[in-house]
């Protein structure tokens, strides 16, 4: 069993430094970089979108939305390659840091980063399918009517409101630790390195703290469509900021939203050159 298990740990340290190795290597840094521009752009596009739908005109305000809106432009398919790689390099960027990153934290913390970096996996991958579904004229579909499928396919299931009540409350406490993370500037010391313009970390306060309230809006719908047994009541970002336009002042904090995401668009420019790939 001893001889069995130093066999385990040196393999694993072996795939620790493997993994180490890639995260060091100037090529994927700068495909990191590329990946976090692209990623901003695509929130600049968001904001556009809000701002515009806000003052009467017309789209979807979602990362789909944004990606369907720049694949419209000239080399827009070539554009999409561009952050397709960009965005599946920040997946492995997470995967990476997923398993063999943040072992200087305490083992409670050390779970909960290990978790959202999961989480962003998730996040970027799609969107870099998104990214490369467009770039190959295939269409992405309309992210309301999926997912309003997805909570009419879970409610089918046993317990399927209680599960579709659940997925509301994960997706709003989601929304909750994004604000959290840009009110206390959490972002500051876990994602940018020493020496990061101050200016920046104000817009990533802004911004992270708007993707928190969007995310939240979205979670409120699924809780909402558990609570009325209704799947058409659920809805992605669109769905969520064009129900928040609907309230009294939804034009102003529709314009704010915009603004916010513009922000953290602005922000991700900052953090591509700013990375902090030492406090993992």
């Amino acid at each position: 069993m001893g001889a069995a298990g130093d066999k385990a740990r040196g393999a694993g340290n072996q795939v620790q430094r493997a993994g180490s190795q890639v995260q060091d290597h100037p090529a994927y840094r700068t495909l990191v970089t590329v990946g976090l521009v692209c990623f901003g752009i695509i929130h600049l596009l968001l904001g556009w979108l809000c701002i515009q739908i806000a003052l009467g005109g017309s789209g979807e305000a979602s990362t789909d939305g944004a990606l369907k809106d720049l694949v419209s432009k000239p080399l827009g398919n070539v554009l999409m390659i561009v952050f397709a790689i960009g965005l599946f390099t920040l997946a492995i960027w997470q995967l990476l840091e997923a398993l063999f990153g943040y072992r200087n934290r305490e083992k409670k913390k050390m779970i909960r980063k290990k978790i959202s970096s999961a989480g962003r996996v998730i996040m970027y991958s799609g969107i870099g399918i998104s990214a490369l579904l467009l770039a190959i004229g295939s269409d992405t579909g309309d992210s309301e009517e999926s997912a309003q499928s997805t909570t009419a396919m879970l409610m089918s299931a046993p317990f399927g409101r209680v599960l579709v009540g659940l997925v509301g409350l994960i997706v709003i406490g989601v929304g909750v630790a994004h604000i959290v993370k840009g009110v206390r500037r959490k972002f500051a010391k876990d994602d940018l390195e020493a020496g990061a313009p101050e200016w920046g970390k104000k817009l990533g306060m802004v911004g992270w703290a708007v993707k928190g309230v969007a995310i939240g809006l979205v979670g409120g719908l699924f809780l909402w469509a558990a609570i009325t047994y209704d799947a058409e009541k659920a809805g992605g970002t669109d769905g969520a900021l064009k129900t928040l336009q609907d309230q009294p002042f939804g034009q102003v904090l529709l314009i704010a939203m915009g603004v916010g995401f513009a922000a953290f668009g602005i922000y991700c420019f900052v953090w591509s050159k700013n990375v902090n790939y030492e406090n993992v």
